[in-house]
């Protein structure tokens, strides 16, 4: 790629980043696959490069940057990653009042420059980009085959911290190590290994913790509090909730404070609470609705819109036995996510359709999923497809009956190879 060019010098000139970033994209990828890459809508990359010579977000300045291959003098960014024109304060402001963590929001998606100063910090941002790979993977591979990627890419992390130099580079690659840990979580909860996913989870929250990343630890605690929700633990997902609030302060940006109300939501449901998780549900909603179009504060997460909450008040639909809930909400919530996770909409869709008497349509949903769950070797997905849960006594025999039609297409060596244990390797404390 020629940014040379005239056009693309003249638009940097003018401070009209996002015309730089269209001219770099065209012929190479399209607006969607950019918006995956950058964690936004298609949408939302229209409006970026549309914006003009309007303040802009200089951690996604950054993203873009790296990802395009941009010289990022070219949109404004020195090569210390430092604003040199038209950025946004407000910006500046939260990364500050956040700490660590929002200092080093674009670590994640910036390679290592040529006459980089500080080789730690060049360090975490190389591993951080493997983070990322390996979260962009995970949607379209099965988590079996990442996980050994995954371990060992933690233990280099955790070779590279023994020898970091000082305080300031051992706390950035806690919190590179805290973001690796948090996927290795996830992927273990994919295959249906529980045990290690709140291991993984609870080595997340401490690195966060020893960083001093407030955001990242709220994150991390929330995180862990979701699993804890979807394994039917309400006071302890409740419990986490709490603490994650308490971490981010006053200062909770309105994103973690949309997406807290989410996992509290699940954690309501987990415990039976329809009231409770109707509110929280209510104020994710609101706070969803009220975002500025702008990427999350976090950059080792999604962005969160009033999709993902309607996604959220199905799961919530379908832990309570509410097909009122599940099934208004079903065509929009499966917008959301990657396969996998659409997988796990799917099957909360079927259990809507199950409490409401309608067998046959759950039957064909959850078999759907079930074909997803094999074909990524989810044991997630495959143990809720093989024994759908319900909560109306009216429906027991239509869920039984579903359990056994399921169980006799599931060849029982695959079933058993997508349970197969992870166990963490011992990690550094």
């Amino acid at each position: 790629m020629n940014f040379q060019t005239a056009a693309i010098q003249e638009a940097s000139r003018a401070g009209d980043y996002g015309k730089v970033i269209e001219l770099a994209q065209q012929g190479r990828m399209t607006q969607t696959q950019l918006g995956e890459a950058l964690g936004l809508s298609q949408s939302a990359v229209s409006r970026l490069e549309k914006r003009g010579t309007s303040a802009y977000s200089t951690h996604l300045l950054a993203a873009a940057s790296a990802h395009l291959g941009i010289p990022p003098g070219l949109v404004g960014l020195s090569d210390n990653r430092r604003p040199q024109g038209r950025l946004n304060g407000d910006d500046v402001d939260r990364r500050k009042f956040l700490g660590k963590v929002a200092a080093t929001a674009a670590a994640p998606v910036l390679p290592t420059l040529p006459g980089t100063a500080n080789a730690a910090g060049g360090q975490a941002a190389a591993l951080r980009l493997s983070t990322m790979a390996f979260r962009r993977l995970d949607g379209a591979t099965p988590s079996r085959d990442l996980t050994e990627s995954v371990h060992a890419h933690i233990r280099l992390i955790q070779s590279i911290t023994r020898g970091a130099p000082g305080e300031a580079e051992r706390a950035r690659l806690a919190t590179v190590g805290s973001e690796a840990a948090s996927l290795a979580g996830w992927l273990a909860w994919d295959m249906g290994d529980n045990g290690s996913a709140r291991t993984w989870y609870g080595s997340a929250i401490k690195a966060a913790r020893s960083a001093g990343d407030p955001l990242l630890t709220a994150y991390q605690a929330s995180s862990l509090a979701q699993f804890e929700a979807h394994a039917g633990n309400a006071v302890q997902a409740l419990n986490l909730t709490r603490k994650a609030r308490r971490a981010l302060g006053a200062g909770c940006p309105a994103v973690a404070d949309a997406w807290l109300f989410s996992v509290e939501a699940l954690a309501h449901a987990a415990g039976g609470d329809r009231r409770a998780a109707d509110r929280a549900l209510t104020a994710s909603r609101a706070a969803a609705e009220a975002l500025p179009a702008e990427p999350p504060p976090w950059p080792w997460v999604f962005t969160f819109d009033p999709e993902k909450v309607a996604a959220c008040r199905v799961t919530c639909g379908a832990r309570l036995g509410l097909p009122e809930w599940v099934l208004s909400d079903d065509v929009e919530a499966l917008a959301t996510g990657h396969v996998k996770q659409r997988a796990l909409l799917v099957l909360d869709i079927a259990a809507g359709h199950l409490a409401g008497g309608r067998v046959e349509v759950a039957f064909a949903l959850a078999g759907r999923a079930l074909d997803t769950g094999l074909q990524y070797r989810s044991g997630r997905i495959v143990e809720r497809a093989r024994a759908p849960v319900t909560h109306h006594r009216r429906t027991a025999e239509g869920s039984e009956r579903l359990r056994r039609a399921l169980a006799r297409r599931l060849p029982v060596e695959r079933a058993s190879d997508a349970r197969r244990d992870h166990r963490p390797p011992r990690t550094e404390r």
